[in-house]
């Protein structure tokens, strides 16, 4: 935990933990261990594994989009590209700790806020970047995000060249900026 809050440190290691072995994997212990702490601070920190998880998923995504570009303001149809292209690479662990969430909410009811949650910050992530390069296309969006959820699920499990995909949306959404 040295370069990171203690909460930070926490929420890094609950990722590294479902990453690796899903939710079954995850216990105090699993992520004390990883976070090099007692298991008594976790519990201390979140009191409960559901508040945990709620925790971890919103760190998840806030680190998702912080480090994929596609939360910042300045931006060209090219940084646009890029930061779809990031979010395509980055780091697996975080994003098959997404996943295995979404998963589980399908057998979990009380995790489907979280698959939600999930769904939408991507969602409103491109919406408010293609408005900034002035397009307002509810399906360009949808296309762009359901692209973008299979790419980095497909990368997740069988990683190769998804550039065609990717040179095809920075296509897309060039275009749909040309015609705004």
């Amino acid at each position: 935990m040295k370069d990171l809050s203690g909460r930070e440190a926490l929420l890094r290691a609950t990722v590294v933990v479902v990453a690796a072995g899903g939710l079954r994997a995850l216990t105090y212990r699993a992520v004390a261990a990883e976070a090099g702490v007692s298991h008594g601070l976790v519990r201390h920190h979140f009191g409960t594994r559901d508040q945990l998880v709620a925790e971890a998923m919103e760190y998840a995504i806030d680190e998702s989009l912080k480090g994929s570009n596609m939360v910042g303001d300045a931006l060209t149809a090219e940084t646009f590209a890029a930061g779809i292209e990031s979010l395509a690479d980055r780091e697996s662990g975080s994003q098959a700790f997404q996943y295995e969430l979404l998963l589980e909410s399908r057998r979990r009811p009380e995790l489907r806020p979280l698959a939600e949650r999930h769904y939408l910050a991507y969602r409103e992530a491109i919406s408010r970047q293609l408005a900034r390069l002035g397009v307002r296309d509810a399906g360009l969006t949808e296309l762009i995000w359901f692209t973008l959820d299979g790419i980095v699920f497909k990368q997740l499990v069988l990683p190769e060249s998804v550039a065609p995909a990717l040179a095809r949306l920075r296509s897309l959404v060039a275009q749909a900026q040309s015609a705004g």
